[in-house]
């Protein structure tokens, strides 16, 4: 972060400040206190920054922002909110930085392609990238603030559970380029519908500067029926007549290999992991490189070079047996894309561990029981189900006369029996929300296979 004075910063939020004084860094964590640095005192629901404002000051921050009327030892910022003007403060600092910032958001696969679109980014620019799960009104801020004058792009991720959260978030970053990956069902409990959740994701238009690129993907029902008069809008997709089309897909050895045609040119693409799913995400982020100037044949090679994190679609072999490990976060959306890949990978009995989807609210039991569904559409081989509402994942498959389906108490006996099933030349699929810790089955499988 370049330095502000607390004049400059209180001035921009609309508060006063005790004495000037300069800082270099903004934190919101005292275990993370650099010397310099200004604490924004943020109240959350188990805790209350203003607690910790001296502290910050002992361990060397120059100021702290506050809204409570406290005593502090030191120079501070008083402000109405101090969340409210954190997000404020980093649109702010945004706004001293001409640079390329791409705006990223979707129901499903948003990670994954703002992965592969800081790739092709970073093979042109000094770029930064969404770290973590920083992509709401307090970790988005942390990721702006670390621009500074040798970041030449951005790769900004935007998440939200209700109305109002992207277009603050998207006021804030003021992207260059809009993202949106699909619509789906996240979150429908707070939005109502797919159609409240696409309003919401539409809500980057409102800090997307005017004529700049709206990229969607074209293959999504809703999606498909965006247009915009005050942005130009362009489509990636396989199956429709999009901008950005692949074509010739061929998913082999743990490898997918893709055309893109786009505005006349051609451009083949081998991307490291399998699955439908990250063709889109790939196709997606080649789109943005073509709007950043990046060549086909760079953006290409830097696609090559993805690599899945944690168990975000990460496919191993283990005794002889393809498992694809995907229990960072569910949704009935990102549950048919597991299920799609593991239909598609070549091999001999194609068995399906699935768990909880969370956060779902009422919409909860309908969607695993879809999901139940979707393992007889994908003609999954086994189906074991662990989990609270995962019965309901079971009464789907066996809706549609699925032949072996199991539903586990706990996941030890669904270990047990994964372990009596699975053998060579099997292709298995982990699927759940990450509360449900799925890895304990993974983890403990192939500690019994490696013995």
């Amino acid at each position: 972060m370049e330095k502000l004075k607390l004049s400059e910063i209180a001035q921009a939020c609309g508060g006063t400040f005790s004495e000037e004084a300069e800082v270099n860094a903004v934190c919101i964590d005292t275990r993370k206190i650099t010397k310099g640095c200004l604490f924004i005192c943020i109240k959350g629901e188990r805790f209350d920054g203003h607690q910790f404002a001296g502290e910050a000051i002992e361990k060397g921050a120059s100021a702290v922002m506050i809204s409570n009327d406290i005593q502090v030892s030191g120079a501070f910022i008083k402000v109405d909110d101090t969340a409210k003007a954190l997000l404020t403060l980093a649109g702010y600092y945004r706004s001293k930085f001409n640079i390329p910032l791409v705006g990223l958001t979707g129901s499903v696969g948003k990670t994954t392609t703002k992965e592969f679109t800081h790739l092709v980014v970073n093979a042109k620019y000094n770029s930064i990238k969404t770290l973590g799960n920083l992509n709401n009104e307090i970790g988005l801020p942390q990721m702006l603030f670390q621009i500074n004058n040798d970041v030449e792009a951005a790769v900004i991720e935007m998440g939200m559970n209700h109305f109002g959260e992207i277009r603050r978030l998207a006021e804030a970053a003021q992207p260059t380029i809009a993202l949106i990956t699909n619509i789906g069902v996240s979150h429908i409990e707070n939005l109502g519908s797919r159609e409240g959740i696409l309003k919401a994701k539409l809500e980057m238009l409102e800090g997307l500067k005017e004529n700049a690129p709206l990229i969607l993907n074209g293959d999504n029902d809703l999606l498909s029926t965006v247009k915009s008069d005050k942005h130009k809008v362009y489509f990636y997709g396989i199956n429709c007549d999009a901008h950005f089309k692949a074509e010739h897909i061929n998913e082999e050895n743990g490898n997918t290999e893709f055309t893109v045609r786009y505005f006349g040119k051609k451009q083949k693409i081998s991307i490291p992991v399998i699955g439908i799913h990250n063709v889109y995400n790939a196709l997606a982020a080649f789109a943005v490189g073509y709007f950043l100037g990046v060549d086909g044949t760079v953006s290409a090679n830097a696609l090559s070079c993805y690599k899945p994190e944690g168990m975000r679609q990460k496919s191993v072999v283990k005794n002889g047996i393809i498992c694809i490990e995907d229990c960072y976060n569910a949704s009935p959306d990102s549950m048919r894309a597991a299920l799609q890949t593991l239909s598609s990978t070549k091999g001999n009995k194609k068995i399906a561990v699935l768990s909880d989807m969370l956060e779902l609210g009422d919409y909860s039991e309908k969607a695993h029981f879809s999901v139940g569904e979707m393992c007889a559409q994908f003609h999954v081989d086994y189906l074991l189900c662990t989990g609270t509402d995962a019965k309901y994942i079971a009464d789907g498959a066996e809706s549609k006369n699925l032949e072996h389906v199991y539903m586990f108490e706990s996941k030890s006996d669904l270990t047990d029996k994964l372990y009596d099933i699975a053998e060579k030349g099997d292709v298995i699929v982990f699927k759940a929300s990450r509360g449900m810790h799925l890895e304990d089955v993974i983890s403990e499988i192939y500690k019994r296979w490696e013995s």
